[in-house]
């Protein structure tokens, strides 16, 4: 048995999400959130991708590169659990894990090539940004899809089911950046904070605090309250 492998990354992601907080905890629930994959050498070749092109759909194995060398619990809190209870790591979906490995589907939208640049344009990835992916594979609907597949646990998925609102400055500021990067803010924004990254044990007291999100290059300040999330404002990340 080999006591150690060493995997190289095969491609770097290029995504919206400067920190690890505010991403969403599963793939495809910020479709809106799009980012690119570029193929590092001496991957960077057509040949490589030849009839990806035919998927509409891709799996993404990546390395939680924010979590290597931060060690690891045989027993971990999920945030689904509300944070006190505890779980055995290889039953959750913990990024500190033994081996730092994440496994997302993701929606291929094209493949494209600049100059020596490889690069596939996907959406609804749940990825910080540069993170290294160590393989891509295609999602098989035949073989992938288990429909009578079941997790007591985590049975369905779980958002916020409130309007999304912006204070009349951050609709201003809004109207700017999403011109400016040319990206659905509104929509971006809407469907991550939806997604509830607050701390599991912020989620059950009463809400006076204000939270900030980095996307893209903006900081994106907003609170809960029983009735709506109200975005404050929308600023370039200092």
């Amino acid at each position: 048995m080999t006591s150690s492998i060493t995997f190289e990354p095969v491609a770097v992601i290029h995504s919206g999400y400067k920190e690890k907080f505010g991403i969403p905890r599963q793939p495809g629930l910020a479709r809106s959130m799009t980012a690119t994959i570029e193929l590092l050498p001496p991957y960077n070749t057509l040949d490589a991708v030849r009839g990806l092109e035919q998927c509409s759909h891709i799996w993404l194995l990546f390395i939680f590169s924010a979590c290597v060398g931060k060690g690891w619990s045989p027993l971990v809190r999920p945030p689904r659990l509300g944070g006190n209870e505890k779980l055995g790591v290889l039953a959750s979906r913990s990024p500190f894990r033994p081996n730092p490995i994440g496994l997302s589907p993701v929606k291929l939208e094209r493949i494209r090539s600049e100059g020596s640049r490889i690069l596939l344009d996907v959406e609804g990835a749940d990825l910080l940004d540069q993170t290294p992916i160590i393989d891509i594979k295609p999602y098989l609907p035949y073989a992938d899809i288990i429909s009578e597949a079941e997790f007591g646990l985590a049975s369905s998925i779980e958002t916020l089911d409130l309007p999304v609102n912006f204070s009349p400055a951050a609709e201003l500021q809004l109207a700017e950046h999403s011109s400016r990067l040319n990206q659905p803010l509104k929509q971006q924004i809407s469907e991550v904070l939806l997604c509830d990254p607050r701390p599991a044990y912020h989620k059950n007291k009463p809400e006076t605090r204000e939270y900030g999100i980095r996307l893209h290059d903006l900081n994106i300040r907003w609170n809960v309250s029983e009735s709506s999330v109200q975005v404050t404002v929308i600023v370039l990340d200092s």
